[in-house]
């Protein structure tokens, strides 16, 4: 099966979608409520990509408007990391 993520955020954006059909809207509404709890998925899974957090980490060091305090914390925890 694909992202349910994916799925859900297509139907949710079918039902905003002024240009789609109602009997497509009525489709995406009876898709979310039957399958996937009114679209309502759970995303809590804890799991961060380490790679990710890393790269957003840096991004923080370098960015010239982060306080110096903020990069100070993101460089701790890229240390922390062994990044």
């Amino acid at each position: 099966m694909s992202n349910p993520g994916n799925i859900v955020g297509g139907h949710k954006a079918n039902l905003n979608n002024p240009n789609t059909s109602e009997e497509a809207k009525q489709h995406s509404k009876e898709v979310l409520d039957q399958e996937f709890n009114g679209g309502n998925i759970d995303t809590s899974s804890g799991e961060k990509n380490p790679n990710n957090v890393a790269g957003g980490l840096k991004a923080t060091v370098n960015n010239p408007q982060v306080s110096q305090e903020a990069k100070d914390s993101a460089k701790d925890r890229l240390n922390q990391m062994g990044a």
